[in-house]
């Protein structure tokens, strides 16, 4: 087992719920009315960005993140991402949790099988800091927080050899081989069978340093090569393009790690499709991706609404080590309305069937004497069900 895992592990499986949040946030801003007090804005989702990219990449955490060390559970690996989630006004329950670590997990977990060599991993989390990079560009303090944490994976990581990044992705498969959860988005690509296993492509470009398959060379003794022999690989591959960038910017050629939900589809993201930009920054499509919908929306039935709590007498900054894994209860961070809380603090509440819970309040509300369930003005985000399904 690797003692190097941990690093990508926490950063890739960051970046995809950053992906998440900031694509129901953006949704929510869009379809929102702005003429009613308490809704979320741009200025909230920006907000919650920054406070989540500043936790992730704070000098703090990455100096306990670095070292060497064993690979979490994934019940711890929830403990710590809930935790990151929590630096912002977001609040989520085990069950909401749960079902956003599954779709991180199982974003991540395709990304890892598609990668056409282990090196690529290291492609994948700069793919990650990228766009993550590109979502705080507005804040150069985050930005140079990024940067200064991708210089520390180069030095980390650029010097291993290739057996050390085989048993790093092996480490990783093996976290994730009990993981078979079936995601809407990859079914309707056809990528997911029902099982819940992966379709891999057998088309698209070889790694750069490697030769198309499909010849076989014989040699004799002194190293001369004395007869080939051509056989039909079963896939359709062709050579490669160019070598991807390792710096702090540059062309990575692969899409493994880009945002899937501004993207066409997951499958531009396998190894047959390569990028075609030189080596200026990408620019996001900002476009909602439909079929990113449907997967989302199984997230949203597990929440409630989202309120916003004004606090008095608090410290306004957030403080939180999250690191320490002893109270991995299963409310661990949850529910906690303590004194260190932000001044604006919103709950989401999940319950098993959110669509039964709210078709008895419609119904309990038309027997009140005045013919509909009461509304509390000011509150942000009255119904996270609506945030997350109106797109």
């Amino acid at each position: 087992m690797s003692q190097r895992t941990l690093p990508l592990l926490i950063i890739n499986l960051g970046g995809e719920m950053i992906y998440i949040l900031d694509q129901r946030l953006r949704a929510q801003d869009e379809n929102d009315d702005k003429t009613q007090r308490g809704r979320w804005t741009d200025d909230d989702r920006k907000r919650v960005m920054n406070d989540i990219v500043g936790t992730m990449f704070s000098k703090a955490f990455l100096g306990e993140l670095l070292p060497p060390q064993d690979l979490y559970s994934h019940r711890a690996l929830r403990t710590v991402l809930t935790r990151i989630a929590h630096a912002s006004i977001m609040r989520l329950n085990p069950a909401s949790m749960d079902k956003l670590y599954d779709l991180m997990a199982m974003a991540f977990k395709y990304q890892i099988v598609l990668c056409p060599r282990p090196q690529d991993l290291l492609l994948i989390t700069f793919n990650h800091m990228d766009t993550i990079k590109e979502l705080v560009k507005d804040n150069p303090s985050l930005v140079n927080q990024i940067n200064e944490a991708q210089r520390q994976l180069i030095e980390v990581y650029t010097p291993l050899s290739d057996g050390e990044f085989q048993l790093l992705r092996h480490t990783l498969l093996v976290l994730f081989q009990d993981m078979q959860i079936r995601v809407s988005i990859f079914l309707k690509e056809k990528i997911q069978n029902p099982n819940g296993h992966f379709v891999l492509q057998t088309s698209g470009p070889v790694p750069c340093g490697f030769e198309v398959p499909g010849l076989i060379r014989w040699f004799n003794a002194k190293g001369r090569e004395v007869r080939r022999t051509r056989f039909l690989s079963g896939g359709s591959y062709t050579s490669a393009t160019h070598q991807a960038s390792f710096d702090l910017s540059g062309d990575r050629v692969t899409l493994l790690g880009t945002n899937m939900y501004n993207t066409p589809s997951p499958k531009d993201m396998d190894p047959s499709t390569t990028s075609n930009s030189t080596n200026k920054p990408k620019q996001a499509d900002t476009t909602p991706n439909p079929l990113a919908t449907e997967e989302l929306n199984l997230l949203a039935k597990l929440m409630g609404g989202m309120e916003v709590q004004k606090l008095s007498n608090v410290d306004p900054g957030f403080k939180v080590n999250l690191l320490t894994l002893d109270q991995e209860d299963e409310g661990i961070g949850i529910s906690e309305e303590t004194e260190h809380q932000s001044s604006r603090v919103i709950n989401i509440q999940a319950t098993q069937d959110q669509l039964a819970s709210t078709e008895l309040e419609r119904i309990a509300g038309e027997f009140d004497e005045g013919g509909s369930p009461t509304e509390e003005p000011g509150n942000k985000g009255d119904d996270l069900l609506g945030m997350m399904d109106e797109l």
